[in-house]
């Protein structure tokens, strides 16, 4: 048995204890779609599957060879002129060491 504030009060809400038991009628069952609006929603969701799937394919295969064009030329670009700037450290430390030991 509830107590307090917890018990509840059902004429409070609007029921009586017959009402509780009456069924409830059962809801008219919806009314199907237009065979229209379901070509145009299939239309719709084909072409954003399409969409979506040309983006799948073109997006890496584009970035691959923008990265290949732009990216990998700057970076041989400081690879060698990394190379260019150790050699010549090097070749001018050493050359330094051979003049002071004369």
């Amino acid at each position: 048995m509830l107590r307090g504030k917890s018990r509840l009060n059902v004429e409070w809400l609007g029921y009586s204890p017959g009402l509780l038991l009456e069924r409830r009628r059962p809801q008219p069952e919806r009314m199907p779609r237009s065979p229209g609006r379901n070509e145009s929603s299939l239309a719709s969701t084909l072409k954003t599957l399409l969409f979506f799937t040309a983006l799948m394919i073109t997006v890496p295969i584009g970035l691959y060879f923008t990265t290949k064009s732009y990216v990998f030329e700057v970076v041989a670009v400081h690879v060698v002129l990394a190379l260019f700037v150790y050699v010549a450290w090097n070749e001018g430390s050493r050359q330094w060491r051979e003049g002071k030991q004369d």
